[in-house]
């Protein structure tokens, strides 16, 4: 897929999900930007992949690719700091804010990117993010 293409897709996915935010819109969110180089909140570059099981479809597993191995996160933990959020597009000051969640420094950054949650001023240096 071109990046222009690539692009577009993520556009479109966050457009839906900024319209109607609900679970299968955060899904189609988390297909879209499988394989995107997203940050934390420290600016630790990671990117996460998705597996296919049964029927070929996506299991609802992340795989987080960090360093050299990868680390699970479960859809469940995604969800837990969903619905932790107070209001779509809020500033959240830091991860933990979300809730106690394995995971939540790279659900942070993906909330962030998908338009979910804003973050301060200079949290958006550390992770070299441009406004969205």
């Amino acid at each position: 897929m071109s990046a222009g293409a690539e692009r577009q897709r993520h556009y479109r996915a966050v457009v839906v999900l900024k319209k109607d935010p609900c679970e299968e819109n955060l899904w189609k969110c988390v297909v879209a930007f499988r394989g995107y180089k997203f940050k934390t909140l420290s600016g630790l570059p990671f990117t996460y992949k998705l597996k296919k099981g049964r029927e070929d479809e996506f299991t609802k597993e992340l795989w987080i690719d960090r360093r050299e191995d990868s680390k699970s996160l479960a859809w469940s933990s995604v969800m837990l700091a969903y619905h932790n959020i107070g209001k779509i597009g809020e500033v959240v000051d830091r991860p933990k804010a979300l809730g106690d969640i394995r995971g939540v420094s790279y659900i942070y950054g993906m909330f962030y990117r998908f338009g979910l949650i804003d973050v301060p001023d200079k949290v958006k240096e550390k992770m070299g993010v441009k406004e969205h």
